[in-house]
């Protein structure tokens, strides 16, 4: 979205015009849509405002509910931005700490903002990008009591709010987004440290000198986290989906690794002083056990297996494996069947003997692309399963299971 939209959008008859719209399902929708609004003399940049809108909205449930409803979004604000109910959790670590006023530097639509402003926090939010600040300040008039907007980057912020005489900071703590961003937030992404804004080198030393909280993408290289931080990975519903890092008083004591898991309402987490040591490989069991993807990047595997009296399935691989059922919320569960070969012809014939026609396909540590294995194994029946393809040692496996759902033994 461009100022000219924003401009058009932002006004009684442009939203009044949005919040008529009915779902855009189809992209033969969005011009059937683009032609009913132009016949009705409305202009090209109201027109396309309300349409990519519309459509943003609606994507946006998934992350903000029916808040989405109220709310403007950018595309790849929409893409970057903390869904609603994580955004409450890093809320609450400011809040348990003390801290009254955040500093929200690279706030974007204004997700996290949402979540600190809700918790009764003062927040001074930034963005780089004129249009994306104009749109966390509409989706945060609600709380226009507790929180201010500006339009600038996070050094300037940082800058010019810094006391001079006494080095004084304006707010008791700060939370940072760092990704490269283009105007309108066009493009956002976290896959490059190099390009991003501000820089990590930036961050860290912002995080010695006040708390700071820093998403940051999971797959993060670990070499560029500071050991005086704590790291707390977060999956939602199966998808790990950030590294935030934790400085000073928003660091716990004694933990440096974390692995929050989120399962609907419902959130468990385990924490560590240290990256924990696998266990032992041992013998296939009776179970498989899939660590959620949050314990792997934390490197909590070995925590989790002493917890179930599991081991390894292969030093180098993240599966574990049980002779007895087991129930965690770290990890996704098995009951195993057999081990059939590996080779997808004789894979094939094994699979529609048992007449598995359904089947969930997982691997790890081994070069295989489950959607053409899919098509190789022609599958037809009225069974479903999952198939493990993994390797035990040098040598290549296919395992299968069946999933074990919470409460089944």
């Amino acid at each position: 979205m461009d100022m000219a939209e924003l401009t058009a959008l932002l006004t009684p008859d442009g939203l009044r015009l949005l919040d008529e719209q009915d779902p855009l399902q189809s992209t033969a929708d969005v011009a059937a849509a683009v032609s009913r609004l132009r016949k009705q003399g409305h202009s090209p940049d109201l027109v396309s405002a309300v349409v990519t809108q519309t459509r943003l909205r609606m994507k946006a449930h998934t992350k903000f509910g029916d808040f989405a409803d109220r709310m403007l979004f950018t595309r790849a604000g929409l893409e970057q931005a903390t869904r609603l109910s994580v955004a409450a959790r890093h809320a609450a670590r400011f809040r348990d700490a003390g801290i009254v006023s955040v500093a929200d530097l690279g706030c974007g639509i204004g997700g996290d903002a949402l979540g600190l402003a809700a918790l009764g926090l003062r927040v001074e939010a930034v963005d780089a990008d004129e249009v994306t600040a104009a749109i966390a300040a509409y989706n945060l008039a609600p709380f226009s009591d507790a929180v201010t907007i500006r339009s600038g980057t996070a050094e300037e912020y940082v800058r010019t709010a810094t006391d001079a005489a006494s080095g004084a900071f304006p707010v008791d703590a700060v939370w940072l987004d760092p990704a490269r961003r283009t105007a309108g937030h066009t493009e956002t992404s976290r896959t490059r440290p190099e390009d991003w804004s501000p820089s990590l080198d930036w961050v860290f030393a912002l995080a010695e000198q006040v708390p700071v909280g820093v998403k940051l993408g999971p797959g993060l290289d670990r070499e560029l986290i500071p050991d005086d931080v704590e790291a707390q990975w977060v999956s939602a519903d199966g998808s790990t989906i950030e590294l935030v890092l934790w400085s000073r008083a928003l660091a716990r004591e004694g933990v440096r690794r974390a692995a929050l898991v989120i399962r609907g309402d419902t959130a468990h987490e385990l924490t560590a002083p240290a990256d924990a040591a696998d266990e032992p490989a041992r013998p296939l069991g009776a179970y498989l056990h899939e660590p959620d993807g949050a314990v792997i990047r934390a490197r909590l595997i070995g925590e989790v297996a002493r917890s179930l009296d599991a081991g390894m399935l292969d030093e180098h691989i993240a599966y574990l494996t049980s002779d007895a059922a087991v129930t965690s919320p770290f990890v996704s569960s098995f009951r195993v069947h057999e081990v059939l070969p590996a080779e997808p012809r004789a894979l094939a014939k094994a699979l529609r003997d048992r007449g598995v026609g359904r089947l969930e396909i997982k691997k790890r540590g081994v070069d295989v692309d489950p959607a053409a294995l899919r098509t190789k194994l022609k599958l037809r029946g009225d069974e479903s399963a999952t198939l493990f393809v993994t390797r035990i040692g040098a040598k290549r496996v296919a395992i299968l299971a069946e999933r074990v759902w919470a409460g089944e033994g």
